[in-house]
């Protein structure tokens, strides 16, 4: 404890915190004691969270405290709430990072630093990562002071520190009002300028000039801002003397590039999200669906998002929705919430959006840590795979979240055949999530893309790959440095919102969205006025700046500057704090030269020339001789990895499917043979949406099926296996059905199914004649299945559908279920101490619902030929008894209340 007095200054409580466990570490005492912090600094979670991590055991928040007290009749209740908010958002933060309890994340140090100085880390926070060095303990002092003078000012008071909305004298914020009203003034016809502060000849200009001269103003006051960004500390060197601006590529090359930041239909509303496609679609860029799924309605026309994300929630992922997209972006991270994925408060849950994402309305949704199929890099190889499979024709990207370490993980995602690798900085808001998210989550993607340039070259990967990055990009200027940084495509998010109307108001969580972009409330969507022209206007003029820009530095296109780390140097700003910095890490190549043309970058090698043509031929790449070298070839073909077995039953089972014919095919299958089924799927998907194709086909196999055996299976199509199958089976699944039944000589109680079955299924059914591993239908939303045991978690996270389990359960049955049901023949007594029942409660079954039951258990037994469906069949008068219906807390609330309001 630093008891504070006048004429003493307390130290930071981090810092004192972070240098006696450090201390306590060195001498290996920090066993032997306990670290409280009594402090009035903490007033966030976030705060709270670095406490912990860096070693306090107990946390008391007098100031914050102190301050409750006083907003309330009841202190002692506010101060309750207070503590409870604090505590609920330490949660969120440790099981971002997969940590369930708390002895295990004090002390762990799972954090960066940016900013803070080699003297500061070595002390306190051993082991941080803070790359570009920074402030020492002299700035420190200087704050704590200025912290202290102003609390013993004769009238003393907690300012509000803007933090997270604009405020006059506030913490500064690139998207200033200032910055908003320019973007407004340059998109809309007859918009007027009020008030701006500086550049008044500028503002002149604009006001007599047309769209263009507008968009210099706006890009005035971003790009000659005060440092806010790594890249405002970042000087341009010609290349060499300045070239023609009509020998520059044209401006649609370059909008070409361009792409939405992922924004889910749901965070934004409908009018929203479709005018960010058609904007994208009319420049030749792509836009992000964001992982909410798409009204079918949008497909096939200029209204649909040519990136459609597949996360780890599986919202709106259908045979239909994947088979519409010129690229499937795997997210695994963002940015602004990295390992926390989406999130959506239940308010913003309408009828509409809960149909298009198969859950049920004012539910709140998120998608948790990707734990489900991109545990490993070895799992994101095998989901890069499946999508390759359902859609051959798309590209597939991998989203990334700009920190530490990320260059490693690039290179394992290029090395599992991802065509892009998406690296997502921490600016940028997310249009559904609570404040406390978008803050302190992620790092400067300056940083994340120059460590993944560096590693894909350093690894001879960069030639096979794209990389994109986004997270607060405003200006052309932007796009240049991101390019010589190592970008070859950008992405625009908060910048977009701006240009077809958002005011900035900050509550895209609460959906009340005075103009209509960040709600699902009918009234207020009826505000909405943005317009594709608007967007298109823009982004326009973005890329005529960066015409503008090339042909100063000397260079005729992008690709040109497409990691000219030599073209940047840091410069100088006058401000101690930002030019302690050394942004030295950012402007390393990889590799220091190239003298055997590896096709990387470096002194010696300018321009990043391919290793050879043999190299481009094995490739499967067209040489062409008269071409310019170039280190990425945007025309290069998608890498498609092939499942033979696939492949072959798409074209026997197709032509039947497609034009009215009962197929029956039988093959072989061994556990080579991958995502089995998807590439017929998601062709039913294609070609008829979510109905039935106009033919049928039954496919039987036998033997043991690789992973993702009937992944994204459609209506129309049966799936019977004899034998046995590994992971993912039926993920996706939109329908049609699998049978899974044990070979012939098989001994009894056999596992005859992987994990994680039916992950993300909406429709469909699946009977298995044995056991399943974990994560049994975890995400389900509609799909039907009958199997004979399960592992741990199984039902996790189901909004829908129907599971019975005629066999043991596993631990944590139902956790995050907030729809659909789960029956459990339990004649022994003892599934029901595998429940979670925070989240779920379990009853017999009604009537009907045994009736439903029984149709389930004869189906399966028809199917399956199984031995322990018979036996219950046999004495269903007596078995029957043995059920439990498990189902939602939530939701058999809901009945009662229903009940008591109707007696």
């Amino acid at each position: 404890m630093n008891q504070a007095r006048t004429e003493r200054v307390p130290v930071p409580s981090l810092l004192a915190v972070g240098a006696v466990q450090q201390r306590l570490l060195r001498e290996g005492l920090a066993t032997l004691t306990s670290l409280v912090a009594d402090t009035g600094e903490p007033v966030d979670s976030h705060q709270a969270a670095t406490l912990l991590g860096y070693g306090a055991d107990a946390i008391c928040p007098r100031l914050t405290l102190a301050t409750a007290a006083t907003v309330d009749p009841d202190p002692a209740a506010a101060q309750d709430r207070y503590r409870n908010a604090l505590e609920e958002g330490v949660f969120k933060i440790m099981s971002k990072m997969g940590i369930s309890v708390l002895d295990a994340y004090r002390g762990a140090q799972i954090f960066e630093a940016v900013g803070l100085g080699e003297e500061v880390v070595d002390l306190c926070f051993a082991g941080t990562p803070s790359p570009l060095g920074g402030i020492g303990f002299d700035e420190l002092a200087c704050d704590a002071l200025d912290r202290h003078r102003a609390g013993q000012a004769e009238v003393a008071r907690l300012e509000n520190p803007g933090w997270f909305k604009h405020r006059p004298g506030g913490e500064y914020h690139a998207t200033n009002p200032e910055v908003m009203q320019a973007l407004h003034f340059t998109v809309r016809e007859g918009a007027e300028m009020k008030g701006s502060k500086r550049g008044a000849h500028l503002l002149q200009q604009a006001v007599k000039g047309g769209g263009f001269e507008r968009y210099r103003h706006f890009a005035s006051l971003v790009n000659e801002r005060r440092p806010a960004a790594l890249r405002d500390l970042l000087a341009t060197i010609p290349a060499g003397p300045p070239v023609p601006l009509e020998e520059v590529e044209p401006a649609a090359n370059i909008l070409a590039r361009f792409s939405t930041a992922a924004m889910s239909l749901g965070s934004l509303s409908p009018e929203a999200h479709e005018t960010l496609a058609i904007a994208l679609n009319r420049v030749g860029g792509r836009s992000n669906s964001g992982e909410g799924g798409e009204d079918p309605a949008r497909f096939g026309t200029e209204r649909s998002s040519a990136i459609k994300q597949v996360a780890s929630g599986r919202f709106g992922v259908t045979p239909a929705y994947l088979a519409n997209a010129v690229e499937l972006q795997i997210k695994i991270a963002q940015g602004s919430k990295p390992g926390e994925g989406g999130q959506l408060p239940g308010h913003k849950v309408s009828g509409e959006i809960a149909r298009l994402r198969h859950t049920q309305p004012g539910v709140a949704l998120i998608s948790p840590p990707p734990h489900h199929d991109i545990y490993s890099i070895e799992d994101l190889a095998q989901l890069v795979f499946d999508l390759k499979q359902a859609n051959p024709d798309a590209e597939v990207s991998v989203k990334l979240v700009a920190e530490a370490g990320v260059g490693t993980v690039a290179a394992g995602v290029v090395k599992s055949l991802a065509d892009v690798v998406m690296i997502s900085g921490a600016d940028g808001g997310t249009g559904a999530s609570p404040l406390s998210s978008i803050k302190h989550g992620g790092g400067p993607w300056e940083l994340g893309l120059a460590e993944t340039q560096q590693a894909l070259v350093a690894n001879d990967l960069r030639s096979r790959c794209k990389v994109r990055v986004d997270g607060g990009f405003k200006t052309g200027r932007d796009v240049l440095v991101a390019a010589l940084l190592g970008a070859d495509e950008y992405g625009f998010g908060t910048a977009a919102l701006l240009a077809e109307g958002c005011l900035m108001v900050r509550t895209c969580h609460q959906d009340n969205c005075p103009v209509g972009i960040a709600t699902q409330r009918p009234d207020l969507r009826a505000k909405y006025t943005g317009t594709p022209e608007m967007v298109v206007h823009y982004l326009e003029y973005v890329a005529t700046e960066v015409r503008e820009l090339l042909a100063s530095l000397g260079l005729r296109s992008l690709d040109e500057a497409v990691g000219r780390v030599d073209l940047l140097a840091q410069r100088p700003t006058g401000d101690p704090r930002a030019d302690s910095l050394d942004l030295s890490p950012l402007l390393a190549t990889g590799a220091s030269d190239d003298p055997e043309g590896s096709g990387r970058r470096g002194p010696g090698n300018p321009e990043g020339v391919p290793r050879s043509d043999e190299e481009d031929l094995r490739r499967g790449a067209p040489v062409n001789q008269a071409a310019p070298a170039r280190r990425f070839v945007a025309s290069d073909p998608i890498q498609r990895p092939r499942s033979e077995l696939g492949d072959q039953i798409h074209d026997d089972a197709w032509p039947g499917l497609r034009d009215g014919d009962l197929v029956h095919l039988q093959y072989p299958i061994s556990n080579t043979d991958r995502a089995v089924g998807a590439r017929l799927g998601v062709a039913v998907g294609k070609a008829f949406g979510s109905r039935p194709p106009a033919g049928r086909a039954r496919i039987e196999l036998e033997g043991t099926a690789g992973q993702s055996f009937g992944a994204f299976l459609a209506p129309g199509i049966d799936l019977r296996i004899t034998g046995a199958c590994n992971d993912y089976v039926g993920k996706g699944m939109g329908g049609g059905r699998i049978v899974v039944r044990p070979p012939a000589d098989d001994a009894g109680a056999p596992v005859l199914m992987g994990n994680t079955a039916l992950y993300g299924a909406t429709r469909g059914e699946l009977f298995c004649a044995g056991r399943a591993g974990e994560r049994f239908a975890v995400r389900n939303s509609g799909a039907t299945a009958v199997v004979e045991g399960v592992g741990d978690h199984g039902g996790e996270y189901m909004t829908g559908g129907s599971v019975i389990v005629l066999g043991p359960v596993g631990r944590n049955l139902g956790a995050g279920m907030s729809g659909g049901e789960l029956f459990l023949y339990d004649p022994d007594g003892t599934a029901l101490d595998q429940l979670n029942d925070e989240l779920v409660l379990a009853r017999r079954p009604d009537e009907i619902e045994l009736v439903f039951l029984r149709e389930l258990v004869v189906a399966h037994h028809e199917l399956t030929g199984s031995a322990v469906a018979g036996e219950i069949l046999e004495d269903w008068e007596r078995t029957h008894a043995a059920f439990w219906r498990v189902a939602p807390r939530a939701e058999v609330a809901a009945i009662e209340q229903a009940h008591e309001g109707t007696g």
